[in-house]
């Protein structure tokens, strides 16, 4: 399923109604009828249901829901916000389809008293306000409807298209429908996967309203989001003539004396996740620690200071098909110099943690590369690398993510709630599963593990990548699923629940 900003919906719609020939209305009626359907799956027909109803193609939405709604039977109320007079193009026609078939409408203007009592006496108010159409600050009486809405009690809260009150590309939100559930028209928008527009949600469903693809094509970026069916149907399979050999020899470079922990659960995660021959390159100061820890690995230890690299590696000994450096090395020169002389390597490289931190002394290197870079920032990271602040860069973290990854050429995993990855010609795909479990020290450095032994496996990069990312949130739900909080789990947890997400995965590929 592919995910829109709002001037690409518009554009998908003019180019739908211009050059393909559906009629605005009757793209409004499929909209307004496909959401109907989901709603009577939902509510009761006993419960009461206000539609709040503005004047743009939202509206026009809420008219069609309204007159289907009361045509079964429920007891429907549609509330029309601005002016009649207001209501323009296929909203009017809508409009005057749902007073032609003998129903009421209720306006707001002039009874506004009338409104707010006869608030508490529903059980749904469907938000059809304002829609994607939303600009600037809200002005009255959208506001003051939209407080009422959200401090009432006991009602359920089903918003069309976004909630009305957020840009529908995300940002900072003042007023906004805190939605129970959002039924979205034909393509999920970008507010529904960053934050904090994404908490209003609710429940997200997508609706089809019969836009032919060709539409979203000729008039969209490439976002897609990556599901279970995604993964099932691109995870790799082992034939039985396989050997260690033929799932990768893989390098993992990391560690410190203060820092011993990070290093071993990468690899740990990456043996579990399917890496056929695994490497642990360290500082020689903590090998003895942590070689009692992952026994089936092979060592490398390297010259230390301080327990720390002194930038000492010597490749010339090490046979490897991927590597990946970063977690636990510390701040210090000789981790500069370690990943510099990763990054001269002619095999996939993954940048992640401390391997992050130097990133401007040696972008001109990543540049030049042939093969694969994966780099892996949490927001902190990637604001430092970017001179940003967090809260800019969470506004604006599709545009962004895809700037940076097109202009170093490398596989960009912006991590966070809705991980997004991001390929080096700009194509994005949107993970969807993880819990605020994975908000702990730790999370990231299994998630490096994973993408390694996953680049090892999968014949294409970011179909490795995006599977990763899947596997690593997907054992977190599976822990949740378990019987643990979103407070106890720990990294080392995670690593524990891969075995049976995997398992999940595969027993459906062979369904």
């Amino acid at each position: 399923m592919r995910v829109v900003t709002a001037s690409e919906m518009y554009a998908i719609d003019r180019y739908t109604i211009q050059q393909i020939g559906m009629s605005e209305e009757s793209l409004m009626e499929n909209a307004g009828q496909a959401v109907a359907r989901i709603l009577r799956e939902r509510i009761h027909p006993t419960q009461r249901v206000a539609v709040l109803a503005g004047t743009g193609n939202n509206g026009g939405d809420g008219f069609v829901i309204a007159r289907v709604l009361k045509s079964y039977g429920y007891a429907t109320d549609l509330w029309l916000v601005p002016p009649k007079e207001k209501v323009k193009g296929a909203a009017k026609k809508a409009l005057e389809i749902y007073e032609n078939s003998g129903y009421e409408v209720k306006h707001c203007i002039g009874n506004e008293k009338e409104f707010t009592e006869q608030l508490s006496h529903y059980d749904v108010i469907v938000d059809a306000l304002l829609g994607i159409g939303v600009k600037g600050i809200l002005r009255s009486p959208y506001k003051e409807i939209i407080d009422k809405v959200n401090e009432a009690e006991r009602l359920v809260v089903y918003a069309i298209d976004v909630p009305s009150g957020i840009f529908a590309d995300g940002g900072e939100v003042e007023t906004a429908i805190q939605a129970d559930a959002t039924i979205t028209i034909q393509y999920p928008k970008l507010s529904a996967y960053t934050f904090p527009t994404a908490d209003y949600y609710g429940e997200l469903m997508v609706v089809d309203i019969g836009i032919p693809p060709l539409s979203l094509e000729k008039n969209a970026g490439f976002r897609k989001l990556w599901s279970e069916a995604d993964v099932v149907r691109t995870l790799p399979t082992r034939k039985r003539s396989s050997h260690k050999g033929t799932y990768g020899k893989g390098l993992v470079i990391g560690g410190s004396r203060n820092m011993t922990g990070a290093v071993t659960m990468t690899a740990k995660a990456a043996l579990r996740s399917g890496a056929g021959l695994l490497t642990m390159a360290v500082p020689d100061d903590i090998y003895s620690v942590v070689a009692t820890h992952v026994p089936e690995v092979m060592y490398y230890p390297c010259s230390s200071i301080n327990g720390c690299f002194t930038g000492e590696i010597d490749f010339v000994h090490l046979d490897v098909d991927a590597i990946a450096v970063g977690p636990g090395m510390g701040r210090t020169a000789g981790t500069k110099s370690v990943v510099q002389k990763v990054l001269c390597q002619d095999v996939p490289v993954v940048l992640d943690a401390d391997a992050l931190y130097y990133w401007k002394d040696y972008v001109s290197i990543v540049r030049e590369r042939k093969q694969a870079t994966i780099v892996t920032p949490h927001p902190g990271e990637m604001a430092r690398m970017i001179n940003v602040s967090i809260r800019d860069l969470e506004k604006d973290r599709f545009a962004i993510a895809k700037q940076f990854a097109m202009d170093y050429g490398v596989y960009l995993v912006l991590k966070g709630p809705y991980t997004i990855v991001t390929t080096p010609n700009g194509k994005q795909y949107v993970n969807t599963t993880g819990n605020p479990a994975l908000a702990k020290g730790g999370s990231g450095d299994v998630l490096t593990g994973i993408i390694l032994a996953f680049m090892m496996q999968h014949a294409d990069i970011q179909e490795a990548i995006s599977n990763a990312v899947f596997v690593h949130g997907k054992a977190a739900d599976v822990l949740i699923e378990r019987g643990h909080s979103p407070l106890d789990v720990l990294a080392t947890d995670v690593i524990e629940a891969i075995p049976q997400t995997l398992f999940h995965l595969y027993k459906k590929e062979s369904l």
